[in-house]
């Protein structure tokens, strides 16, 4: 370092030590886009309704459930997750109704809808972090190599954090012919990542994009944006709505629960699929992650009040990122589907299928995880449990 170097500002020299998973700031013309969007305000992205972003409450008893021994061992499978190892089989005869989709584990969902292929969130890499040797990392492997997933015509980005855009996959991607459907902003870092301007959609909430036949829109979520420490909100988050000849999809990406739900069914629905989060929630961050009732409530949300089509549980069973259950999402979506009478999907990792055929629905997790409370539930015979009991003696293995 030469003399010169200390009169650089700070800001300047902490950007030149980040290394390339840490994406890239919008500037220029993106940035003057950015301010002209009616959701930019203060100089930052606002949600939809209020939402904290920072972890609430004590920080202490955070960590000491987060990490107490009993607490680590139920994030934690009890055996081999079962992937399914995805086939070039399972994937080359189109599918008979026209809509397909094959969730690959937490958010990275394809979605084969009326002859075009489209991969949501895509994340193949070993940990969802920027470094190669810490953070987050799989419970299971990917169901497949992504070279042996064939061509996409639509890459689909809900956000920029670690866990939903991964630079290993993204590169790989980007020397495809693909093109990819990204929130305003989140085009620096794949412009910095080897993906040509010309191939990304990059837009802002409520503007939709049209690809190969495909209506692709960007709808409001809960949520916030950021690769590093210091998070300027400068990039944003989206939902989706997809709307092809024949079907209609919705991915939520990362959200809190919150009334929009309703105002994207109306515009954009009701849905033949939804994928949508219901996992890593947590009461520290209530209002930017759904729990597996707020996940059913937004489905029905979407679906004009009743159920309707499928719903796809995603965002869970690949990565610790929360103190729950590493199952618990699974199977409270299972019981929250069961009291609203709305049918649910639960395939393994890797797993095909149509939403208007057979559907998977066994409780696949069961036979790797410790038993799991249903606090609400009565067990038969105990009229007069407490609420507390009740979620020490209602079990998934019981049932």
């Amino acid at each position: 370092m030469t003399g010169a170097d200390y009169l650089l500002p700070f800001r300047t020299k902490l950007r030149s030590m980040r290394t390339e998973s840490f994406g890239a700031d919008p500037a220029g013309a993106r940035m003057e886009r950015i301010r002209r969007s009616p959701h930019f305000v203060d100089g930052a992205f606002q949600n939809p309704v209020g939402a904290r972003t920072r972890p609430s409450g004590s920080t202490v008893e955070f960590a000491k459930i987060y990490f107490h021994k009993e607490q680590r061992a139920r994030r934690t499978p009890t055996g081999t997750v079962p992937v399914h190892a995805t086939t070039l089989a399972d994937l080359a005869t189109p599918p008979a109704s026209g809509l397909r989709l094959t969730w690959m584990g937490h958010s990275s969902v394809l979605a084969e809808i009326d002859g075009r292929r489209i991969l949501f969130d895509p994340v193949w890499g070993e940990r969802c972090s920027p470094f190669p040797f810490a953070g987050p990392k799989r419970l299971h492997p990917a169901p497949l190599p992504l070279a042996a997933l064939g061509s996409v015509d639509v890459v689909v980005i809900s956000h920029d954090h670690y866990d939903h855009l991964d630079l290993p996959t993204i590169r790989a991607l980007a020397g495809t012919d693909t093109v990819f459907a990204v929130p305003l902003g989140v085009g620096a870092h794949l412009e910095r990542w080897g993906v040509p301007p010309n191939r990304m959609r990059e837009l802002d909430w409520n503007e939709t994009a049209t690809v190969a036949g495909i209506s692709l829109t960007a709808t409001p979520a809960r949520h916030f944006c950021g690769r590093g420490l210091r998070n300027q909100q400068h990039t944003l988050w989206a939902s989706w709505a997809v709307t092809g000849p024949e079907h209609r999809i919705y991915h939520s990406g990362d959200t809190g629960y919150f009334p929009g739900f309703r105002d994207i069914g109306a515009e954009h629905g009701p849905f033949d699929a939804t994928m949508i989060q219901i996992g890593a929630y947590s009461e520290y961050w209530p209002d930017i992650h759904m729990t597996p009732a707020e996940g059913m409530r937004a489905h029905l949300d979407l679906q004009g009040g009743r159920p309707h089509g499928v719903l796809l549980p995603i965002h869970w069973g690949t990565f610790n990122l929360a103190p729950h259950a590493w199952a618990e999402p699974g199977e409270w979506t299972k019981d929250a589907g069961e009291e609203a009478g709305q049918t649910v999907a639960f395939p393994r990792p890797g797993e095909p299928f149509e939403p208007a055929g057979k559907l998977p629905t066994a409780a696949w997790w069961r036979g790797v995880s410790q038993p799991i409370a249903h606090p609400w539930r009565r067990p038969r015979g105990a009229e007069s449990v407490s609420e507390t009991s009740r979620g020490d003696m209602d079990f998934a293995g019981e049932r």
